[in-house]
């Protein structure tokens, strides 16, 4: 087994035949930030969670099978450059781009904070330290995928969002908004990577309200609570003077609160005890 790297929260080792091990670990980041303390139960939840959406999910994806309750093994394959992100709701960054006319919207759009789109839209990023944003025009001019895969993502990604959005939604949550990641495996564009809270945002129905902050079920806590106490704009200040962002330290009980939030998701979606 030879190291490969670590990152933001997996460490990831060659097997050396053929497939790759996944070790999710309790490492938190928020604003592509690392921050010191982990969050416990984080890793085993994150794990799960992707052994549970690989098999539940329609569609060819990596997943070999999940070897402890940190780790899954998964094909190895050359992934594509780009992030699928696909958002439902009004919500998070697509708002401030939106404010900033970064990016046009469909004419009728409500744009109250945490309303419903008409449709999903699919909104990809590059795959870089500071993730920018980009449409087809511009993912064809850096050369990160052809027209015809540009297609196939952006149908396949909203079919994905629209099947977690419905299982989430018998188990009582809203899919606000997801991160998909895809690869070539045998010629043939596959789903890889994971799938679970560090790659989606998920809301209680129960507490769902238009025009207000919802209660997330995913590391938003984290982001929320930054951006509530002016670090997000440090960490913006600090990257604009070319230095590196000092993490602060996360109190207690948002580290239970995203501990309680991470197990209940995962219980509630999965129907089974972590």
């Amino acid at each position: 087994m030879k190291f490969l790297t670590s990152g933001k929260v997996k460490d990831i080792y060659d097997l050396e035949d053929g497939t790759i091990l996944f070790l999710f670990s309790d490492r938190v980041s928020a604003f592509d930030v690392k921050f010191k303390q982990d969050i416990p139960n984080k890793g085993k939840v994150l794990c799960k969670f992707a052994e549970f959406w690989f098999n539940e999910l329609p569609i060819p994806n990596h997943f070999v099978k999940r070897k402890s309750d940190t780790e899954i093994i998964v094909k190895k394959m050359k992934m594509l450059p780009i992030e699928c992100v696909v958002r439902g709701y009004f919500y998070g960054s697509l708002v401030n781009r939106w404010r900033n006319k970064e990016i046009v919207l469909p004419t009728g759009t409500n744009t109250t904070i945490a309303a419903k789109l008409a449709e999903p839209i699919f909104d990809p990023t590059t795959k870089s330290e500071h993730d920018l944003p980009v449409d087809r025009k511009k993912a064809k001019e850096m050369k990160l995928v052809t027209d015809e895969q540009y297609t196939w993502l952006e149908k396949t990604s909203i079919e994905i969002y629209n099947k977690i959005y419905a299982i989430a939604d018998k188990a009582g949550f809203i899919l606000a908004d997801l991160k998909l990641e895809f690869g070539i495996l045998d010629g043939k564009i596959t789903l890889g990577d994971s799938i679970g809270p560090d790659e989606y945002r998920l809301w209680l129905k129960d507490s769902y309200k238009i025009g207000k902050t919802q209660e997330s079920y995913d590391k938003q806590i984290l982001r929320d609570w930054l951006t509530k106490n002016g670090y997000q704009k440090q960490f913006d200040d600090a990257r604009d003077t070319g230095q590196e962002p000092i993490p602060p330290t996360i109190p207690g009980e948002i580290i239970q609160k995203m501990t309680n939030r991470y197990v209940t998701a995962y219980e509630k979606l999965t129907q089974s005890a972590l």
